[in-house]
């Protein structure tokens, strides 16, 4: 098998009130200092407990996900706005059980409403409308997991001429 590495970064599309309520909390915090230098030094600690909020709200509300293939190992790494990055998954492609698109008839036994095998889910889209997901189904630490990812045509191309038995395309 010949050395390749394909990578792919998939960005997850923000929640609709996510940029509401990060606008929300700087500005009450802005207003608490204000607040808190007029008239009572009090307020700088609910001020402040906000800014730390909405520290903690913007790194965790900004993820981006990166499959990295490379030598018959799917990578995945979560990163965290776009500071920490933390390995989710390292994945032998042998152990591919399946890949298809949500709605094909391969993975249909594995859906949350209406299939008969129980596997855990785990969710690597960018809930992009217009970005067909695949569900994947593969084996890690020897039990069945079930992974949604936004995989491109490259990197299904690379799996299915090493495994075309596995990997059903649109």
């Amino acid at each position: 098998m010949n050395d390749y590495r394909i990578t792919q970064q998939v960005k997850r599309k923000a929640k609709p009130f996510a940029k509401v309520l990060s606008v929300m909390m700087v500005v009450l915090s802005v207003v608490m200092v204000i607040l808190a230098i007029i008239f009572d030094t009090g307020l700088m600690l609910p001020a402040f407990l906000l800014a730390v909020l909405y520290y903690v709200f913007s790194i965790n509300g900004d993820k981006e996900y990166e499959y990295t293939m490379e030598n018959g190992t799917l990578t995945i790494d979560v990163i965290h706005g776009k500071r920490r990055r933390k390995t989710a998954h390292t994945l032998m492609l042998k152990d591919i059980e399946v890949i298809a698109p949500n709605w094909h008839e391969a993975v249909a036994k594995y859906r949350k409403n209406g299939g008969t095998e129980s596997v855990k889910k785990y969710d690597y889209t960018s809930y992009e409308d217009d970005i067909p997901y695949y569900t994947m189904i593969t084996y890690e630490d020897n039990k069945k997991i079930k992974l949604l990812l936004d995989l491109n045509n490259s990197m299904l191309e690379a799996i299915k001429r090493v495994y075309p038995q596995k990997v059903y395309m649109q």
